[in-house]
């Protein structure tokens, strides 16, 4: 049976696990805190370091947040930064970032056929059907993205940087920091503008809602998002691991 090695790499912490083809957990997952500041280097060496803790595996999916383009990193929000999200960004890590192929570093590093993806994109392999359009949003430090039609992953869209109110992008207005500040149930009226907002806009078959944050969403406001809405576990990132290799995938 094939396994995988199915890393889901956050801004705040890196988790890990093993899989079989029908996405069971083999292993109990480990996490560590995202080491900062994250240079290419170290990256490595920390997914490294993680897999040495896991039984061996046949392949790999990571999936980190950012722009990756056929396992390359096109821009990445958190690890230019000199402690994490929000803090200053170092021009060294920049540009060490850009144009970073991830994927061949780690098929290196692992000795196994790797798949990097955005992390929304993984997330997402876990949880669709494979029929019509779906987008997956995912809730946590920001906003991640992804859409498949027909089981197949369109191409990524960095909605997390878009324009949305007041001149903040969707990582500022719903991220992390605006819903500890503004308490559970002004954050999820906020969720509910954007599901309205965007439902014109990708004119979805299903639209699923995951990440950590997720389950931060008010009862209220979940009644009101519509049958074309579907909350779905954070788990679905380690589930996705293994799936995205049976999806029409590429990274």
């Amino acid at each position: 049976m094939t396994t995988t090695l199915a890393i889901d790499c956050g801004g705040g912490g890196i988790k890990a696990s093993v899989l079989d083809e029908a996405g069971t957990m083999r292993a109990h997952p480990i996490r560590v805190p995202t080491p900062y500041p994250l240079s290419t280097e170290l990256f490595v060496q920390t997914l490294v370091d993680l897999a040495a803790e896991l039984p061996k595996a046949d392949r790999a999916t990571v999936g980190m947040p950012g722009m990756i383009r056929h396992g390359v990193v096109i821009t990445t929000p958190h690890y230019v930064t000199k402690s994490g999200p929000r803090t200053r960004v170092l021009p060294e890590l920049v540009e060490q970032w850009e144009g970073f192929d991830v994927k061949a570093a780690l098929e290196a590093a692992f000795g196994i056929p790797t798949r990097v993806l955005n992390d929304a994109e993984v997330h997402a392999a876990g949880v669709i059907a494979g029929q019509g359009l779906e987008l997956v949003l995912t809730l946590g430090t920001g906003l991640g993205c992804a859409i498949y039609d027909g089981g197949h992953l369109a191409p990524h869209l960095e909605m997390s940087q878009a324009p949305v109110r007041w001149g903040l992008s969707y990582d500022t207005y719903i991220g992390e920091h605006e819903r500890r500040r503004l308490g559970d149930a002004l954050w999820s009226r906020r969720i509910a503008r954007v599901v309205d907002g965007l439902r014109p806009v990708f004119m979805w078959d299903r639209l699923y809602i995951g990440g950590g944050n997720s389950r931060h969403i008010t009862p209220i406001v979940l009644s009101k998002l519509g049958d074309d809405v579907v909350i779905v576990p954070n788990t679905a990132a380690m589930v996705g691991g293994a799936r995205a290799w049976l999806l029409h995938t590429d990274g």
